[in-house]
């Protein structure tokens, strides 16, 4: 239905969408998800033609909808879009919102865009509501009335970008439920969501972006349990991650121990924890592993998972097979073995970082 070709959009300062390449079915439902600033909003906006590309195609039912000559307003009749603002006119009842679109553009007659709207109303639970105007209303009130309107418009596509995100915690379910309702109609919808878990139970496609591309694309099994891709999945299990390189024995690990504390203060890391990456980062790499390596540097690696409040420590080395349970500094490894949950140690022979050991810190 539609096909995102090499899709680019740059602006002086920045670039949202770097190469972007997708196939749209009619009746997918798709979560696009990912950090903010990764061009998922831009990306919406860019299909819907509010924002011109500035590269690649799009095409809708094999039509380049990009092509210089081609009029937006055509595609715009069979895309509605809802948006996280909610943009509805203060000025006009709930009932005129409504209908105003339905009248100059479906060309429907009062009394028609009248009934859709009442309908649409009923539908979303807002029966009644119909003279109010839209600060009498609550933001989920308010997103509905949105949503309502977008239905009016009967497109064959509805984008939603973060349609909960300005409402208050307690209203994001009351839109939610709208938004299920919706899916089951058959229509297809894109929906630009920071909530993983609605993501995950509405959607029958996942996209992943990061740094301007879809840089995974799969059912909600694939990607939120089986990622490919290492960014898609530090972002699923919301890790926070600080590497580090230890060359040599001058390395500053007075600096190293302040990255740490900025690492764990940025990360809203607890204390507890913090103190714990800091004894296996001291015990492991300064007191065990580079009095005996020679020429290797050491990479660390440090991933916070939010979620299950767990720090993992990562550390790679080359060279022959060493695994500091059997070395000589048994007060450091005791403490080291004290300071964690689990401690593995693993060897690859032919890897470049032959030599892994990971320890887990657990709050």
């Amino acid at each position: 239905m539609i096909e995102l070709i090499h899709l680019e959009k740059q602006y002086e300062q920045a670039v949202p969408l770097k190469d972007v390449n997708a196939v749209i079915h009619r009746g997918d439902i798709i979560s696009v998800i990912g950090s903010s600033g990764t061009g998922k909003s831009t990306l919406l906006r860019c299909i819907n033609l509010l924002e011109k590309p500035t590269g690649g195609k799009i095409l809708l039912d094999g039509e380049d909808i990009t092509a210089p000559k081609y009029d937006p307003t055509r595609a715009r009749r069979r895309m509605g879009m809802v948006f996280q603002s909610f943009n509805l006119f203060g000025h006009l009842t709930v009932i005129e919102n409504l209908m105003l679109a339905q009248t100059e553009v479906l060309k429907k007659t009062k009394q028609e865009a009248y009934d859709t709207g009442a309908a649409l109303l009923k539908r979303v639970g807002l029966a009644g509501r119909e003279f109010q105007y839209p600060d009498q209303l609550s933001g989920g009130q308010k997103q509905r009335v949105a949503i309502a309107r977008t239905l009016a418009m009967d497109p064959d596509v509805i984008l939603l970008d973060e349609p909960t995100s300005a409402l208050d915690p307690t209203m994001v379910g009351e839109v939610q439920a709208v938004i299920r309702d919706l899916a089951g109609t058959g229509k297809t919808m894109m929906i630009v969501t920071h909530e993983m878990n609605f993501a995950r139970s509405i959607c029958n496609r996942v996209f992943y972006m990061d740094q301007g591309v879809i840089l995974e694309d799969g059912t909600p099994e694939q990607v939120f349990d089986h990622p490919q891709q290492e960014q898609t999945r530090r972002f699923i299990r919301k890790l926070k991650v600080l590497e580090l390189l230890v060359e040599s024995r001058e390395f500053d690990f007075e600096d190293a121990g302040n990255t740490i504390d900025q690492y764990c203060l940025r990360g809203n890391i607890p204390s507890r924890i913090k103190y714990r990456i800091h004894l296996v980062f001291e015990e492991l790499v300064q007191q065990i592993l580079l009095p005996v390596l020679n020429r290797t540097a050491v990479h660390v690696s440090v991933e916070y998972s939010e979620e299950q409040e767990t720090a993992t420590v990562t550390v790679a080395y080359g060279g022959d097979r060493y695994d500091p349970a059997a070395g000589e500094n048994d007060l450091a490894y005791t403490v080291l073995k004290r300071s964690v949950s689990e401690l593995t140690y693993q060897y690859t022979e032919g890897e470049e970082l032959s030599n892994t050991v990971c320890a887990v810190i657990r709050s």
